[in-house]
């Protein structure tokens, strides 16, 4: 039987949006990285954040009333969870948030969405600014030091020599394959204003000498070839699907014989309802891209098909995703 909600319980589900926003904006303006040598007056942090006396005094104390900061004597304070999440370069500072932030402004069309089947904004991925582009791959890399260790460990690298990670962002898939398995070396794809984040990412983990990087748009140009394994992470729910079928032609193209093309992402049932995660990340796709959406495990096997790739399973990850991964013929 259905599950019906409570007035309560709806209330609190429509009222939501209010305390993403006290989060979001106090994110935005720095609130907790200006905390994060010890505690300030609203009067204090106003000054130093160029922001209204007043309107701060009553932001503070409603992140206070949410748990996130303490006052005492007149001052606030992060919390522990604020200082360690909210921090901005700290070690486990939620960089997703800040991608959040510009989701929001996606989200705040999605009534003109539904009606027109169009977004209200049209700015494809290659030509927002530099600033977007960080937060979007700060966002993404926060998510896949989490995920990929555990989708990985489902992938068999045994006789995998090398790995295309098309659209792979910050090259955290890539990291966590080549920490795997020591004599891989992965190539990540993605587009020219990316590329020097995914360097510095890959940089920074120490693994330049095993994981390069090839600038190009995977809609309008060739993939590189001679790879045992295509991995695709969060790229299909972009494109529409005549460009994943031709994207998943030019992917198996990129294989050795005997290869095979990963398709992680969420992967719906053909009732589109479930999982509801998908449901719900389908409408993120309609108002933050062109043509985006999310896609069935039968749909994304036709593709495959379609590609000429044999022996396509189906897995799914700890993280909540699903793996679907197809074969490329030895003949």
């Amino acid at each position: 039987m259905q599950h019906e909600l409570r007035p309560d319980a709806l209330a609190a589900l429509v009222a939501g949006f209010r305390q993403s926003r006290i989060v979001l904006t106090a994110v935005e303006l720095g609130i907790f990285t200006a905390l994060k040598h010890g505690p300030r007056s609203a009067d204090a942090l106003a000054e130093e954040l160029h922001t209204d006396r007043h309107a701060t005094d009553r932001l503070l104390h409603a992140l206070a009333a949410l748990g996130l900061l303490v006052k005492e004597e007149g001052r606030f304070a992060n919390t522990a969870t604020a200082a360690l999440h909210l921090v901005r370069g700290e070690k486990g500072y939620m960089g997703n948030i800040e991608h959040s932030n510009h989701l929001w402004d996606f989200w705040s069309h999605l009534t003109e969405a539904v009606r027109t089947g169009t977004v209200a904004t049209r700015t494809e991925l290659k030509e927002r600014d530099r600033e977007w582009g960080e937060a979007f791959i700060a966002a993404m890399h926060y998510r896949a030091l989490v995920q990929a260790p555990g989708d990985v460990n489902l992938i068999d690298l045994h006789d995998v020599t090398r790995v295309l990670d098309v659209g792979g962002g910050s090259g955290a898939f890539a990291m966590a394959m080549a920490r795997v398995k020591q004599d891989l070396k992965a190539t990540v794809f993605d587009l020219p204003g990316i590329i020097p984040i995914t360097r510095r990412y890959i940089e920074e983990a120490g693994l330049s000498h095993r994981i390069d990087t090839v600038a190009g748009d995977y809609l309008s140009d060739e993939l590189p070839s001679g790879y045992d394994t295509v991995f695709l992470s969060a790229i299909i729910h972009s494109n529409a699907p005549d460009q994943n079928a031709r994207l998943i032609r030019k992917c198996a193209g990129a294989l050795n014989p005997g290869g095979c093309v990963i398709v992680q992402d969420f992967i719906m049932d053909d009732d589109r309802i479930h999982p509801s995660h998908g449901a719900l990340f389908a409408l993120n796709m309609l108002v933050a891209t062109e043509q985006g959406d999310t896609f069935t495990e039968t749909e994304v096997r036709s593709w495959m098909e379609s590609a000429g790739l044999t022996d396509i399973l189906r897995r799914d990850t700890p993280s909540g995703t699903t793996q679907i991964v197809g074969v490329k013929s030895l003949e």
